[in-house]
């Protein structure tokens, strides 16, 4: 286990997007930690976490899929699948779909880690939710939920980034990307 978590010292200047941001990243490095300390063992790391939960909310999917949901490289993916499989939580199944790229599914194990790590969640984030306003708890939400949908779009920050004298704009990827994003945004 790591040690506690530092404070932040103080807040960064930049404007209440910056300061929204700041403090996501904050709460993500806090999230990881009180993880570490509720899960122990068992819940290793936050990617394996989130795969396995996601194989049993959402089904078999392939390895793939697993890493453009998570906007990964398909190889970081399958390093985090072959030690689920290792460790008995995850199997892989034929694709009917496609013979060579199976499926990946949980197996009885792995579910039954997913409901333990979230009778877990449930009574931690009841505890923190005490005293907090469902109202401002689902504006948060939905606040974030726009904020992450305008930074997976891509269109106006990456035309904001290359605007910036410092930016490659001859880099051929970067502006493949940016008309792919543009072409995305008009549909």
């Amino acid at each position: 286990m790591h040690s506690k978590p530092r404070k932040l010292r103080k807040p960064h200047r930049g404007g209440h997007l910056r300061a929204v941001v700041d403090e996501t990243v904050a709460l993500f490095h806090r999230l990881r930690w009180v993880a570490e300390e509720a899960y122990g063992e068992e819940g290793r790391s936050v990617a394996r976490r989130g795969v396995l939960r996601g194989l049993v909310r959402y089904g078999p999917q392939t390895v793939a899929a697993l890493a453009r949901v998570r906007s990964v490289s398909r190889q970081h993916m399958q390093g985090v699948v072959a030690g689920l499989v290792e460790d008995g939580l995850a199997t892989f199944v034929e694709n009917p779909q496609h013979v060579r790229s199976p499926l990946v599914r949980t197996t009885a194990a792995g579910a039954k880690l997913v409901e333990r790590l979230d009778r877990v969640d449930a009574t931690v984030l009841a505890a923190v939710a005490r005293g907090l306003p469902p109202d401002e708890l689902a504006a948060a939400a939905k606040l974030l939920a726009e904020i992450r949908k305008r930074f997976e779009n891509g269109a106006s920050w990456r035309y904001a980034l290359r605007q910036l004298p410092c930016h490659d704009s001859r880099d051929p990827r970067a502006s493949a990307r940016l008309a792919r994003d543009t072409v995305r945004k008009r549909k």
